[in-house]
């Protein structure tokens, strides 16, 4: 045996080093070292749980809590060596703590693999990961309900087919997307449950002879249960799919709003201003102010796309229990987390750096026939059936388009050429603060109800 591959735990068996080639290939410590905290948190629990179960001695456990508290503070204070040749976190951690404290750091692997080694680490990782996304999703709602407080009675064109369709609010619609980032934070605490379930004690796929305690470790590390068959524990990565799917939903949902951003930011439509902090200028044109934040934005959740079909597409072929392939979740995945932090972090510090351009909102609601559905629902009251009333102001839209004139533009005299029984109380009806005003009702775009849904929307936040 040379020497080379002594440094490798598993190299009793082999008669050659693995080649520099292979080393660079199958080695992860470039990636995972980002999981060292939560490697060496497992470890110490894992630890006294052995201690407890009298497997290792006391001052052993003493030992190794000393020796972690060194690795701890080298780590941070970017002393630590990570080596290439010990291939992951796991290794590398373990054998700086062997050199420190001797045989009490080879004792620490005893009852465990790096398989289940590996799948308790990945699931405190994204645990953690899910707490600061909740914490930025609820900054980011946060900052959606200031400015639809704000904007609660500022009237705006709503768009169906991204034709004009009926007048609402911008904090109605503001708060249209405090909604779907609910459900987001939803998903993620309803991940978090399956997520925090303890692999260890698997190890490497059929369990362990020691007389372990998973049920005390899971405790240690604030895990709600332990994952009940050794063989699916150690190979599951549905939680990491999970996690993805939820983050591309999320990213959807910041697509949709990305492409508002842009479309409302254009001269040609001209309803809100970003601040400048989060816009970009042009080489060439020196008039150009560019949304690069939102549209930015829009590719990242490609990105996070493409990252879901990666963790799919790598456990569809995989028999039970470990395979090698599973080195290949940690990439996908952390740059999920990282492509959602960073989003939501910049999204909820922009959303405060929106200047609403009132009144280019409401010269958009001149045109496009706003309140026709206003009109209908107003003949519709008056006893006319709601299709012949549909039929009425179709003709009425009509007449209004030839002329080049909105309807409350129309007289008493021609509205009256589609029904008798329009009167003078029509025209409260065709305003835009009337239209906005009679949708009273809970989820209505009403600006006391949008105030209404604000209170609601700061209760759930609270």
């Amino acid at each position: 045996m040379t020497s080379n591959a002594n440094q490798y735990t598993w190299a009793g068996r082999f008669s050659e080093p693995v080649s520099d080639l292979v080393k660079r290939y199958t080695a992860s410590v470039d990636f995972d070292q980002r999981m060292w905290r939560q490697d060496i948190r497992g470890s110490l629990a894992h630890a006294r749980m052995l201690a407890k179960q009298g497997i290792i001695a006391a001052a052993d456990l003493a030992d190794i809590e000393r020796g972690m508290a060194i690795v701890t503070e080298e780590i941070e204070s970017g002393k630590f060596e990570w080596s290439l040749d010990l291939e992951d976190v796991h290794l590398n951690i373990e054998k700086r703590l062997t050199a420190l404290v001797g045989d009490a750091g080879k004792r620490l692997h005893t009852g465990r693999s790096r398989n289940d080694q590996v799948a308790t680490d990945i699931r405190l990782y994204l645990r953690d990961a899910i707490d600061d996304i909740q914490m930025l999703l609820k900054a980011f709602r946060s900052a959606l309900v200031d400015l639809a407080e704000k904007e609660a009675a500022t009237p705006m064109p709503g768009f169906t087919h991204l034709q004009v369709a009926q007048p609402v609010t911008f904090g109605h619609h503001m708060l249209a997307y405090f909604e779907m980032f609910g459900r987001d934070s939803e998903r993620f605490a309803d991940c978090r449950k399956r997520v925090a379930r303890l692999p260890l004690g698997s190890a490497a796929l059929a369990g362990t002879t020691y007389p372990i305690d998973r049920e005390f470790v899971a405790e240690q590390l604030g895990f709600e249960g332990v994952c009940e068959n050794s063989l699916d524990a150690v190979s599951d990565r549905d939680f990491a799919i999970e996690f993805t799917s939820a983050c591309a939903l999320l990213m959807m949902h910041i697509s949709r709003l990305s492409e508002e951003l842009v479309m409302w930011m254009s001269p040609r439509v001209g309803f809100i201003q970003i601040a400048d902090r989060f816009c970009t200028g042009s080489s060439i044109m020196p008039q150009k102010k560019n949304p690069d934040v939102p549209e930015l934005a829009r590719g990242k959740t490609g990105r996070v796309y493409g990252q879901l079909m990666s963790l799919l597409t790598l456990m569809k072929s995989q028999p039970l229990a470990y395979n090698k392939d599973n080195q290949e979740d940690k990439e996908p995945l952390f740059d999920a987390v990282d492509t959602v932090t960073d989003t939501l972090r910049i999204f909820a510090d922009m959303a405060g750096g929106i200047t609403v351009r009132a009144d280019n909102m409401k010269a958009a609601l001149t045109q496009g026939f706003a309140t026709a559905t206003d009109l209908a629902d107003y003949l519709t009251k008056k006893g006319l059936p709601f299709r012949d009333a549909h039929e009425a102001v179709g003709l009425a839209v009509k007449a209004a388009e030839f002329k080049g004139v909105d309807l409350p533009q129309l007289t008493l005299e021609e509205l009256q050429q589609f029904s008798p029984l329009i009167e003078n109380d029509v025209f409260a009806v065709l305003t835009v603060e009337g239209s906005l005003a009679s949708r009273n009702h809970i989820g209505g775009t009403a600006p006391d109800q949008v105030r209404a849904a604000v209170t609601r929307a700061r209760a759930r936040l609270a």
